[in-house]
């Protein structure tokens, strides 16, 4: 429920705050480092239901859906950033590097959760250890700012300010849907690839297996680990091979190949299992196609339409698949245990199409505006 409930109020967030085609991108990504810290920071130190009663729980969900909102534009706008930042043949490589920061956040959260929880009784957690969380994610939030006097403005955006007539009256969200069309299309389907691939194999495999298959529970969650920690690898490998020339070709191989380890990954499960950590790790590394994508998408739009778009998409995308997939697979598994892997190959199937991106006249640019 809380998945769903940061899901929908991401979209909501990705829409409210996507104007950092408005202001700049700069501007835009203080507010949402400083509201993600603030909502944490706040939920760390609220009262207890004891002391406030049902005003408690109720301004935690609040504030919960305000650093969801924040978030829903951040990681767009990181994308952005670093890609507008750096010359074109390095867009690729460089979204890469900011997607699998991503995932290795992932990976120092469970870290610190299962330390949490085997360092602290059940009373010490329910009485101030579920507050460090808070804690800490709202100091690590803050960590960009001690660098901020170093952080410039975005090229692409100072070139359009500086060639823009003085009348000129910026509507992002009409230009995007009067000109982009086709753009939005696309940018949807590749952000669907995105939170698929990240939903089902970072967030829910572990749970979804565990309804058809019966492994060792410590193995199976070191198993899952490293899966993240090869994703990583993935990113950035599929970063490095791919560049604005090659991403249709890529991004095809790439899909072919998580297909079919996502069939060889839950075909080993019902052999014997006993290969997990290597079939886990083959699985993290082909998901790590998800790493090239974000340098597709910032190639789709316009200068003066790019982050509205970016964000417009991937938080409707992230919307719908945090909605419909925990559930939707969830019952399917009880019936079919190869559900999970049917879900991603029908993703796979999709960028399989990847050929087609490769030829879209929108790559001919990225500086270009509308």
């Amino acid at each position: 429920m809380v998945y769903l409930q940061l899901a929908i109020w991401h979209a909501h967030g990705g829409i409210i705050f996507g104007r950092g085609d408005i202001k700049g991108r700069k501007p835009i990504l203080l507010i949402s480092i400083l509201v993600t810290a603030a909502s944490l920071l706040a939920m760390a130190c609220l009262p207890t239901y004891g002391q406030w009663g049902l005003i408690a729980p109720t301004l935690f969900i609040v504030l919960r859906l305000i650093q969801g909102m924040a978030f829903g534009l951040y990681v767009p706008l990181a994308w952005v950033f670093v890609a507008e930042h750096v010359p074109r043949q390095y867009s690729s490589v460089s979204c890469s590097y900011v997607t699998a920061s991503f995932y290795v956040g992932v990976l120092f959260s469970n870290a610190f959760f299962l330390w949490l929880t085997n360092s602290m009784t059940t009373e010490q957690l329910a009485n101030y250890g579920w507050r460090l969380p808070f804690f800490i994610a709202a100091i690590l939030s803050l960590l960009p700012l001690l660098a901020w006097r170093w952080i410039d403005e975005s090229p692409f955006f100072l070139e359009m300010k500086n060639s823009k007539p003085s009348d000129y009256v910026a509507k992002p969200f009409n230009l995007l849907f009067k000109h982009c069309k086709h753009s939005l299309f696309i940018g949807m389907v590749l952000t669907l690839i995105v939170s698929s691939i990240t939903t089902v194999v970072v967030l829910l495999l572990p749970d979804l297996i565990e309804l058809r298959f019966t492994l060792d529970s410590d193995l199976f969650g070191f198993s899952h680990s490293l899966g993240i920690v090869f994703m990583v690898f993935g990113c950035i490998f599929y970063g490095i091979i791919s560049n604005h020339q090659n991403f249709g070709k890529i991004l095809t191989v790439g899909s072919i190949l998580l297909i079919a380890q996502m069939f060889a990954f839950f075909y080993h499960l019902q052999a014997s299992g006993d290969y997990i950590l290597i079939m886990y790790a083959l699985l993290g590394f082909c998901a790590g196609i998800v790493g090239m994508i974000p340098a597709i998408l910032v190639q789709l739009f316009p200068t003066n339409v790019r982050l509205t778009g970016m964000a417009f998409c991937y938080n409707i995308a992230y919307g719908i698949v945090g909605v419909l997939v925990p559930f939707g697979l969830g019952y399917a598994t009880l019936y079919v245990s190869f559900s999970p892997a049917l879900y991603i190959v029908f993703i796979g199937f999709i960028g399989i199409m990847g050929i087609y991106f490769y030829n879209l006249p929108e790559f001919k640019k990225i500086d270009h505006i509308i």
